[in-house]
């Protein structure tokens, strides 16, 4: 079936293009149709209208046009990205990067729980892909980030959970010239609403200062200290998403290869040249390591 057989009508015999932004850009695709541009997605589960609309409701997501259920697609404003990433680093709009992002965040986590919504479950994932990885050869590196993380006792549960986008990596932030928005609602679920913080710390490799402010634009009120659990799913979600990197790699064909020993802010660096390309496998395995790397580092 051809992406256009998803669309509503009046949008029939539009331009379409594959995007290739993001960690893989599989089922996600440009539509044109004269000025106006939209996204659609073509999911392999059933999508959370609910969830999705109430997140665009709050100003977080993107507009929700048109959704075909039963085919599990999605029809989207496009949403122009003027660079989150480089608002972040000019020290002269850091703080305001930082103030938005904590924000809408607070915006996602404030969102009503609509019934029947799962629960996120990080640890037993990463029980699930270790699992997997264990019938492979892998760098000692993966194993020894692997039972860190299984074996590190949970802090004590202090909030109540959350919608969580469960998935705030740099790739599904946008910034429209005034607010940061979160794409790709796929993994939306109940959660620890530090799990979300946690994630976008990880990523962004933010030192404790960044991670305070960060944590002072969700809660209205600047920590005395950073909570256990933040640093807890820092490691979990490190570990978490290096292994599904590898999982991904594996299930391409990738049989797998020495480990580079690049740190996360080394894979960046290559990212922004072009040298290390996460879409495909060689490049999913060498950013799953750089993530496990990572982990052991917190």
């Amino acid at each position: 079936m051809t992406p256009e057989a998803y669309l509503p009508a009046h949008l029939q015999g539009a331009t379409i293009e594959k995007i290739s932004a993001g960690l893989s850009g599989a089922g996600v695709y440009k539509v044109t149709s004269g000025d106006a541009q939209y996204v659609l997605k073509i999911a392999d589960a059933p999508i959370d209208v609910a969830i999705r609309t109430a997140a665009a409701e709050a100003g977080v997501a993107p507009k929700i046009i048109h959704v075909d259920p039963t085919r599990h697609a999605v029809l989207s404003e496009l949403v122009v990205d003027r660079g989150f990433m480089p608002v972040l680093m000019n020290p002269a709009t850091r703080a305001n990067a930082i103030a938005s992002l904590g924000t809408a965040l607070r915006r996602v986590h404030d969102l009503p729980i609509p019934d029947g919504t799962p629960a996120a479950t990080p640890r037993a994932f990463l029980e699930q892909f270790s699992a997997t990885l264990a019938k492979s050869a892998v760098p000692e590196l993966v194993r020894t980030a692997q039972d860190r993380a299984l074996s590190e006792p949970e802090p004590p549960v202090e909030r109540e959970p959350v919608i969580s986008h469960n998935d705030v990596n740099p790739s599904n932030l946008v910034w429209d010239g005034e607010r940061v928005k979160l794409l790709d609602w796929d993994t939306a679920a109940t959660n620890d609403p530090l799990y979300d913080l946690a994630a976008v710390a990880m990523f962004l490799r933010m030192d404790e200062p960044t991670c305070r402010a960060l944590l002072e634009a969700h809660d209205g009120v600047a920590p005395t200290a950073l909570p256990a659990r933040f640093a807890y799913w820092r490691r979990m979600i490190a570990t978490l998403c290096g292994s599904i990197f590898l999982v991904l790699a594996h299930r391409r064909g990738y049989a797998g290869g020495d480990d580079p020993a690049l740190t996360l802010a080394e894979a960046y660096a290559k990212m922004r040249t072009g040298e290390l390309v996460v879409a495909n496998p060689e490049g999913q395995w060498t950013f799953g390591l750089a993530l496990l790397r990572e982990s052991l580092a917190l």
